[in-house]
């Protein structure tokens, strides 16, 4: 691979601003500095841009099997499509079936991956089972780059797991050096207040959030978080916060000075309750878990994310067609009309997260430049071991840089974005800033609104232990 010598641009990152070009050889990032000289290389024009770390969405599923049918975006889409927001890096989520060692749906999803995937990807392992055998398996998951694991409080039956198995999987990490992230929803009352729902005839899709109370979240969390500090203070990791509810029990365990963290998703800051309100069977379209909550919770959340409550934003990107699927998928949103509790559960939002985050966090003047790279590439990068080698631009990094157009304005729509879906929730809504070229190992795979990556170019990332932070 040839050299590559951005100059001209302005190099953002979590904790710098400066003019600086940026050489690139070898697929990593070998200096830095002003009017460098690269005999050869080729020139990318960054004046008036900012040139920033790829973006790491650590919380992504791609293909994911959902009562009878699978999220529409495979590796192969949806890393394209992340590629188009400026995205260089995911970690998807491999599901254990009952009973079977991890080993094999970790191999299932790199085969999965295997000759689809457009950028770099690791994985993240869903424990159904915390069995004696799944509590050794998971050092030599540690060993072999899945070093985060998921667990449920939610879905009973199928992903949920009780306080006990929690508390071995926590002491467990600790142990091997791995890190639990925790989808915090109280799933027994959920079951409850489901069931008295559907029993009363209430089956439109608001129903679905009405069923899961923000009270639900916050118990749940809250439950998790003393479960790890009884564990002896281990790292836990809440995935897709929506609730102030919630975000209250991080705070209250990180002003103790435990390692409690946590994740929002731009769904949670942009949308709100007021969406399943929509006409006719619309509201399907923003049915996840947890829901989408009465608007006043936003401005909670982005206080968060300015003070360091919440230290990542990532998508739960999930995506479910409101009519039939892609290439012959059956039904998929529409499988829940007349039963909310059969809609999939997800949405789409990898193309759009950095978008939505520069737009409306450091536009708008919610969070400053250097924060926004913080929450959507370098915290990711450092919880879930992948910094330095991603998260940042320095010398030896991996050059997965963006050349972001702050002056540029789009606008979102299903019919423009690329992730393989029939609609897009944030539909017609107007942003400023864009991912104009985005370079991944040092390798052009976005220029010129075209992609000229190859299919199956993207490798997989041996991730380390989570680097700690206050």
């Amino acid at each position: 691979m040839g050299k590559i010598l951005i100059h001209g641009g302005t190099v953002v990152t979590a904790a710098d601003t400066y003019k600086a070009d940026v050489l690139i050889e070898d697929e990593k990032v070998v200096a830095i500095g002003k009017d460098l000289k690269a005999g050869g290389a080729k020139r990318i024009d960054a004046a008036r841009t900012y040139v920033i770390p790829g973006g790491i969405d650590v919380h992504t599923h791609m293909e994911l099997p959902f009562g009878g049918t699978f999220a529409s975006d495979d590796f192969h889409t949806g890393t394209v499509a992340a590629a188009f927001g400026g995205t260089t890096s995911i970690v998807d989520f491999a599901v254990q079936g009952f009973g079977e060692p991890l080993e094999k749906a970790r191999d299932a999803w790199v085969a999965k991956a295997r000759g689809k995937a457009a950028i770099d990807y690791g994985l993240h392992m869903i424990v159904r089972d915390v069995s004696d055998t799944v509590l050794k398996e998971m050092g030599r998951m540690v060993d072999d780059g899945l070093s985060s694991f998921k667990l449920f409080m939610a879905y009973p039956g199928v992903f949920m797991v009780d306080d006990a198995a929690i508390f071995r999987a926590l002491v467990r990490s600790a142990e091997v050096g791995g890190l639990i992230c925790m989808h915090a929803e109280n799933g027994g009352v959920i079951d409850v207040l489901v069931k008295k729902a559907l029993a009363q005839r209430h089956t439109e899709p608001k129903w679905h959030a009405l069923t899961r109370p923000p009270e639900a979240e916050g118990e749940a969390t809250g439950r998790a978080f003393k479960l790890a500090e009884m564990a002896g203070g281990v790292p836990l990791y809440v995935v897709h916060l929506s609730a102030s509810h919630a975000l209250e029990q991080v705070k209250q365990f990180r002003d103790r000075g435990l390692p409690a963290y946590a994740e929002t998703c731009p769904q949670y800051l942009f949308l709100s309750y007021e969406n399943y309100e929509e006409a006719g069977f619309d509201g399907a379209k923003y049915v996840m878990s947890p829901p989408l909550r009465p608007k006043w919770h936003q401005d909670e959340l982005w206080k968060g994310l300015a003070r360091n409550d919440l230290q990542v934003v990532s998508t739960d990107h999930c995506p479910f067609c409101m009519k039939e699927g892609y290439q012959g998928l059956p039904k998929q949103k529409e499988l829940g009309k007349g039963d909310f509790s059969k809609i999939p559960n997800g949405a789409p939002g990898v193309e759009t997260r950095m978008v939505l985050l520069f737009d409306g966090g450091v536009v708008a003047g919610r969070i400053t430049l250097n924060r926004w790279i913080e929450l959507t590439s370098t915290t990711p990068a450092k919880l879930m071991g992948m910094f330095p080698k991603k998260g940042t631009i320095a010398v030896g990094s991996d050059a997965d840089i963006v050349i972001w157009d702050p002056k540029a304005t789009q606008t979102l729509s299903a019919r423009t974005h690329h992730m393989r879906v029939d609609y897009n929730p944030y539909e017609g809504r107007k942003v400023k800033g864009k991912a104009a070229t985005v370079l991944s190992r040092g390798e052009v795979i976005v220029e010129k609104d075209r992609f000229v990556g190859k299919k199956g170019r993207g490798k997989f990332i041996k991730r380390g232990s989570p680097i700690l932070q206050t």
